[in-house]
């Protein structure tokens, strides 16, 4: 059995460990400031279930326990695009959060431009990670990892989901249009994130393609659960103010199915989506807890 809340900890702490030894490499650069920015957004919480997805899929891949060196450079990588595209979205331009995990977005804690620019260099900043040379023995493996992110990040990922969660304010959405907005917005890089950990942990093909599976119905879950606590969690529980997109005027999955559908959905995608690991037994344990704790988590 495996203990999540534990792994997710553990799974965190070496994540943010490995951030920070990365920063702290950056500590001749001359931008000093947005370098500040950077680690700021970067290092401010969260539970790093990104990490923990690529880290539990490369365990799988590999079976390896311990935590490799290339799998925490692409656990980092995710998470410095995570962090990218919260920054950004936080913008007044986009959602116009103050908030972000509890503490100011990074735009309040510095500034407008300064935010803009951090979220630019955090994202480089991953592609630069994955495509160093000596990350992996196979090239093309590491290739690969570029084009997963860069898919799950542009106009077919996360970039794309934004504009149709903008264009979401100003005109009605249906439950067709709203599941695309947040698979491109959210479940893209989580997608991204577990197939990513295959890669990386040397999975084949057939193994890439069930954990994408299982990753395209967490995905969904995800943003389902989200939009639960959005609508029953208060600010302190989420870091950040409640009921934002129904002051938006933005549809979410509660809006448009009720409390109890919404939740019936998720459990149903999560039971479809850990279907698609039976063929691994319970070496695939790990990723389904995660899934199970996505869907039940009250922050």
């Amino acid at each position: 059995m495996v203990n999540i809340p534990q792994l997710l900890q553990e799974d965190a702490t070496q994540t943010s460990g490995w951030l920070d030894g990365y920063f702290d490499a950056l500590k001749d650069a001359s931008a000093q400031h947005l370098l500040a920015a950077m680690r700021y957004s970067a290092m401010n919480g969260g539970k790093r279930v990104r990490a923990s997805l690529v880290l539990s899929a490369a365990r799988l891949a590999s079976s390896q326990q311990s935590y490799q060196p290339a799998h925490l450079a692409v656990a980092g990588a995710v998470e410095m695009l995570h962090a990218y595209s919260l920054i950004h979205d936080d913008l007044p331009a986009m959602d116009d959060a103050e908030l972000r995990r509890g503490v100011a977005s990074c735009h309040k804690a510095f500034d407008e431009a300064t935010a803009i620019l951090a979220g630019d260099a955090l994202q480089t900043e991953a592609f630069s990670l994955l495509s160093k040379p000596g990350l992996m023995a196979d090239a093309s493996r590491q290739l690969e990892l570029c084009a997963v992110l860069a898919r799950a990040s542009g106009v077919v990922g996360m970039a794309g989901g934004q504009m149709l969660d903008l264009q979401a304010e100003t005109s009605a959405s249906d439950l067709a249009q709203t599941k695309i907005m947040q698979e491109l917005k959210t479940g893209a890089l989580i997608r991204a994130s577990a197939v990513m950990g295959v890669i990386v942990g040397g999975g084949d093909k057939r193994m890439q393609n069930a954990v994408d599976k299982f990753a395209s119905h967490l995905g969904l879950a995800f943003q389902i659960a989200d939009d639960l606590l959005d609508y029953q969690a208060d600010a302190d529980q989420l870091g950040k103010p409640a009921g934002r997109d129904a002051e938006q005027g933005k549809a979410s999955f509660v809006e448009l199915l009720g409390l109890e559908e919404a939740r019936r959905q998720a459990d149903s995608l999560i039971e479809d989506g850990c279907a698609s690991l039976d063929q691994f037994g319970d070496a695939a344990d790990g990723l389904r807890g995660l899934a199970q704790f996505v869907i039940n988590r009250n922050h």
